[in-house]
């Protein structure tokens, strides 16, 4: 692992001044560096963003594991499938995996149109998207039945800059975890709890995915809101999709992953002794020229051409597809149909990226909408 390129380090500290202060600018220098480049944190950690690193290290999950990743580090995502490893990750997802797909899916549609109430008069996008989706989440999953003003006090700390994250919460947990469990013993019928009622630790699997699809379905929908507001010509149903996908290419909430090597493993020619923390980051795929022609500029028309295999993983890939995936574009899908009709228009607003445990817009981004 010696000899890897490296971004400018902070005399005495390496890199870690720089990943509290701006982690996305650090890992965009990285990049220039190399296509695997190394930085030095509180532990060293192995950086690599092309689609040969990213088919390696999440498609080979018997030694690349979760366990003693980042993920750990935010008791909000410290359990369920999200943080299994092999062998219990793949018994787990084929417990779940008929209750996420996009056709079991498909009958929430109803409850969840009923919550979207597009405004008419300016709004701000990021506050209206998180109202927006957490009341989505709660019809998806409960009907309702999980009180809101609760799981606004649960999942609020996701927007919050770190550490608010990754501080511990253990009786606001147990509040949620018994208010679920009363959900689960009676679902009501087409919800998820429903479908996910009887399997074992159903509750701590509601709680991981109510966390895993918050911050990261709301602050899509606000930059999608955002860009459509600036960009009419895309403002028809049948664009959506091709919007959706500039959206996550561009802001890939999960914009960085991370595993710990098992055993010793060589990867695109760099030798990885037991123990190495790698990390694999959406947001530098995502952005590399060499597979998105103008990769900063919003132009949906350029997935007419398709999407290079590993280079687009807006949820992850491979066995560990996020579970959540056809979930979040059909909440998504569903919150911005109705914007298609009337007139929208940016006001101001700053959609520039910051950083916690997902990107977020800078903010504000005042919308307006007329007819």
């Amino acid at each position: 692992m010696t000899g890897l390129p490296s971004p400018a380090t902070t005399p005495l500290l390496g890199h870690l001044w720089r990943w509290t202060q701006d982690p996305v600018r650090l890992l965009a220098d990285g990049a220039r560096t190399g296509a695997v480049f190394e930085l030095r944190l509180w532990r060293r950690v192995v950086v690599g963003y092309r689609p040969d690193w990213n088919r390696a290290v999440l498609g080979d999950l018997e030694t690349f594991r979760s366990r003693g990743s980042l993920s750990g580090l935010t008791p909000y995502l410290a359990g369920g499938v999200v943080y299994a490893d092999v062998p219990g990750h793949d018994v787990r997802r084929r417990e779940l995996n008929p209750h996420f797909h996009s056709r079991a899916l498909t009958p929430l549609a109803d409850r969840l149109r009923a919550v979207v109430v597009a405004p008419t008069e300016p709004f701000e996008a990021l506050h209206w998207a998180s109202r927006t989706v957490r009341q989505m989440l709660g019809a998806a999953f409960f009907a309702g039945r999980v009180p809101d003003p609760l799981l606004a006090a649960f999942l609020n700390p996701l927007q919050r800059n770190n550490p608010g994250p990754l501080v511990r919460r253990p009786l606001l947990f147990r509040r949620l975890d018994r208010a679920v469990a009363q959900v689960l013993a009676d679902p009501p019928d087409g919800t998820l709890a429903a479908d996910l009622a009887g399997l074992p630790r159903a509750v701590e699997e509601i709680r991981v995915a109510l966390a895993a699809g918050y911050d990261t379905t709301a602050h899509s929908l606000a930059w999608a809101l955002w860009h459509l507001a600036g960009a009419p010509e895309w403002r028809y149903p049948e664009r959506i999709d091709d919007v959706l996908d500039e959206i996550l290419r561009l802001y890939p909430a999960g914009w960085l992953g991370s595993r710990v090597v098992r055993h010793p493993t060589t990867v695109t020619g760099v030798d990885l002794p037991a123990g190495t923390m790698v990390l694999y980051s959406p947001y530098l795929t995502h952005r590399d020229p060499e597979l998105w022609p103008e990769p900063d500029a919003f132009r949906p028309e350029r997935f007419a051409a398709g999407r290079p295999a590993w280079g687009f993983i807006p949820f992850s890939a491979g066995r560990r597809t996020c579970l959540g995936a056809h979930l979040a574009r059909l909440m998504l899908r569903t919150a911005l149909t109705p914007f298609c009709a009337g007139k929208l228009g940016q006001v101001e607003g700053d959609p520039s990226i910051r950083s916690s445990i997902t990107l977020r817009p800078a903010g504000p981004l005042w919308i307006d909408r007329t007819f």
